[in-house]
């Protein structure tokens, strides 16, 4: 096999993993929301969360059918919800409906240590899928100047 055929292949592949990575990611994240109460929540996250997730949902659709556009959708939505959860949960709470601060949670939000793991676990696989976006990308204008 030639260098450049090797390359194509990992870096599809790193693609593809660093989706199913995300989509575990989402799920873990998501089920901390649900063991927490989404009760604790303001709104305005709980619409941005839903809106997050839909878009994760069609980054990895884009991803699995092997789409043109699923490079482009990984490192937008992959950076820009990195940067999401960062600021929800990672800072303290300055952005007002748009936290939900593990810092300063109050004692009956239910943050726990499992909290903690999903929310960097989360922005960790965020980073991960932007990453392997950019590689993709990077490979398809490779593919076009040839």
């Amino acid at each position: 096999m030639n260098s450049q055929y090797t390359r194509e292949l990992s870096d599809e592949t790193a693609l593809r993993w660093a989706t199913s990575v995300f989509v575990v990611a989402l799920i873990v994240h998501g089920a901390d929301h649900m063991r927490r109460g989404m009760d604790v929540i303001s709104m305005t996250v709980m619409v941005a969360g839903t809106l997050q997730s839909i878009l994760a949902l069609v980054t990895a659709w884009l991803v699995f059918t092997r789409n043109r556009w699923a490079p482009n959708a990984a490192i937008v939505v992959g950076f820009a919800s990195a940067l999401g959860f960062f600021v929800v949960h990672l800072l303290p709470d300055w952005f007002g409906p748009f936290s939900d601060s593990f810092i300063n949670a109050p004692p009956g939000a239910g943050v726990t240590g499992f909290s903690w793991f999903a929310a960097i676990f989360e922005i960790a696989a965020d980073l991960a899928i932007g990453i392997a976006g950019v590689r993709q990308l990077r490979l398809t204008d490779r593919r076009q100047l040839i």
